[in-house]
């Protein structure tokens, strides 16, 4: 059974604003945070903001809290986007956990949609 499903990436100029979606699972809505992570070539899983399945506060990491928004309705989790940069490029993960904003602590993940800034 597929968990989470992300969608809407895809190629932006710089400075742009693009907004990803997260169909979630009623299962996966049973951990304790959906979080939107990222990974680059060459680099590890990088937590980006999370969302509380209890009480739906959020928390957003210092790089991208100025321009990354996370959300909810329903059964989706948004992750709305600004002023995209070209270290912004990475494909971009929903997932379901018990952590803050480590990968580590994370069960859950969709197949990941790309983002791609161009110069």
């Amino acid at each position: 059974q597929v968990q989470l499903v992300e969608s809407g990436g895809g190629l932006v100029q710089p400075g742009s604003s693009l907004k990803l979606s997260c169909v979630v699972s009623e299962f996966a809505l049973g951990y304790y945070a959906i979080g939107w992570f990222r990974q680059a070539p060459g680099k590890g899983r990088e937590g980006l903001s999370i969302i509380s399945t209890n009480d739906g506060s959020t928390h957003s990491a210092d790089s991208v809290k100025d321009r990354f928004t996370i959300s909810r309705e329903k059964n989706t989790v948004y992750l709305q986007m600004s002023g995209l940069k070209a270290e912004d490029a990475a494909v971009y993960y929903c997932e379901a956990g018990g952590g803050y904003l480590r990968h580590a602590e994370y069960h859950l993940w969709g197949q990941g949609t790309q983002v791609t800034v161009s110069s």
